[in-house]
């Protein structure tokens, strides 16, 4: 059983960066980072399987960048050029799936395993 813990939340201006950080206890599977915002459903924003293959939600492509250090158990979510409405609970998920089952779109109905969130307010 995958357990799942962020950091690095928080409030920024509009234009800035944050990045997040997931330490998992088991790298395996397909990995990523999911949002909600207040009266939204979940959306899928990255994911990153353990071929080291990813994929973007449409609305984030070319501002975030996921990666991981498998030395350090450790999901990063760089998040560039912030805007409003990327503020929202970020959560860490997870999903046992091949490389070609692992994708944003995915996520947020496909995972088995949550992280607690964390919150990003961008203003």
């Amino acid at each position: 059983h995958v357990q799942l813990v962020e950091s690095g939340g928080g409030s920024v201006q509009a234009g800035g960066s944050l990045r997040l950080s997931c330490t998992v206890s088991e790298y395996t599977g397909c990995m990523g980072w999911s949002r909600q915002a207040p009266g939204k459903e979940r959306e899928g924003v990255a994911t990153f399987d353990t071929d080291r293959s990813t994929t973007y939600g449409e609305s984030v492509k070319g501002r975030f960048t996921i990666s991981a250090d498998n030395g350090k158990n450790t999901l990063y979510l760089q998040m560039n050029n912030l805007k409003p409405e990327d503020s929202g609970v970020y959560t860490c998920a997870h999903y046992e799936a091949r490389p070609a089952n692992c994708f944003s779109g995915a996520l947020s109905t496909l995972a088995t395993t949550r992280g607690q969130g964390t919150q990003v307010t961008v203003s």
